[in-house]
């Protein structure tokens, strides 16, 4: 395991080479080796001659789609990274000294939502089985849940509310920003663009007159069970050669890597099946109900035992966020409160877009949940 050290005023980051067995012949034949950046504060050599010294919380930072743990080292302009901003909390004593770890969980899909998944990888088992305990024997850690987090924005915010749903018996309070909710309206809306972006690559391609039919039964019967007829992969297979993806096909392929976690099926011809006719755009309800089972709003009773386990739970959401996450939020903490499960759900005049100023109000929080 390679250790690299970059020094800096805001602290210590270190940078490991990780080698995964879990990640290792999955799926999409992504790398099994990463990098883990984890970020240490200032206080962390204090008095740490000879292995010993000060053990600390333990931050775990889940980015949203199409990023990785290190992109929020990177610089900012008008702004901070994720260590400068959590090294001038500590330093307006907002916070105390923490230990913040950054994995890499990209796919060849854009991301996942830190779930395990037959057509993408066990990401869930990765963080929890291999960098967990991993960090907990490199680094000094209070290595136990009640002073380990996870956070995230999107898809980490997701990811960060799921984890706490599902595996509490690892995390002592999350923080979600902006996360996925409400499947109904933050993904359905967009699958008409999707389906076009598809339909480019459909062969035979359409030709403009007198449509025939009825359909190509073999075909219908395949559009209807939510597999593919080639031109899901024959999109994949364009972008995958490309240098710049559209927003149109960067939304495409965030739409595609859902049903890749939401609804995988090895028997699926791409190991997942997706949740509209691709011709018609009728939305099938089978494959449709997969996801639901997905959505934290719709999953708050059945995992609230685990979530009063939990220390702390921060929400917050833009009210002006273009993909309507605010509704799903909304709609979490409404569940959450009927549940009588304690969380703070804050709302503020913004979209979903560059808010990472918003750590200034989470991080506190999750500090005071976990500090020792």
């Amino acid at each position: 395991m390679a250790r690299k050290r970059k020094l800096d005023q805001a602290g210590t980051v270190v940078v490991l080479e990780h080698r995964s067995k879990i990640l290792a012949d999955n799926p999409l034949g992504d790398p099994h080796v990463r990098k883990l950046a984890v970020w240490l504060p200032r206080e962390y050599d204090v008095g740490a001659s000879g292995g010993l010294g000060r053990r600390f919380p333990t931050f775990y930072d889940l980015v949203g789609f199409t990023g990785s743990g290190l992109g929020h080292l990177n610089w900012k302009p008008f702004s901070e990274n994720a260590v400068e901003r959590a090294a001038r909390l500590v330093r307006e004593g907002r916070m105390g000294p923490v230990i913040i770890v950054f994995p890499d969980c990209f796919t060849a899909l854009g991301g996942n939502q830190y779930v395990n998944s037959s057509a993408i990888g066990r990401y869930a088992d990765y963080l929890l089985e291999e960098l967990v305990p991993c960090v907990d024997r490199e680094f000094r850690t209070l290595a136990s849940r009640e002073h380990r987090g996870c956070f995230g924005k999107s898809s980490g915010g997701y990811g960060a509310i799921i984890h706490g749903m599902k595996y509490a018996e690892h995390w002592g309070a999350v923080a979600d920003h902006s996360g996925d909710a409400y499947f109904d309206f933050v993904y359905r809306s967009d699958w008409p663009n999707t389906l076009n972006q598809l339909a480019l690559h459909r062969h035979p391609a359409r030709k403009a007159g007198v449509q025939p039919a009825p359909p190509d039964p073999r075909l219908e019967r395949r559009l209807r069970a939510g597999l593919d007829d080639g031109r899901v992969k024959r999109f994949l297979s364009a972008v995958w050669r490309k240098h710049k993806l559209s927003l149109a096909e960067t939304h495409a392929i965030m739409n595609l890597c859902m049903a890749a976690t939401y609804d995988p099926d090895p028997r699926a011809p791409l190991g997942f099946r997706i949740p509209f006719h691709m011709d018609t755009g009728e939305l099938l309800e089978r494959r449709w109900r997969r996801w639901l089972e997905h959505d934290p709003v719709l999953l708050v009773k059945r995992y609230a035992a685990n979530l009063r386990k939990l220390n702390g739970i921060y929400i917050d959401c833009g009210w002006r966020d273009q993909y309507q996450i605010h509704f799903g939020c909304r709609q979490l903490s409404r569940a959450l409160q009927a549940a009588r499960i304690a969380h703070r759900y804050e709302e503020f005049d913004d979209d979903h877009s560059d808010i990472d100023y918003r750590m200034d109000v989470s991080l506190p929080f999750l500090y005071r949940a976990l500090k020792p």
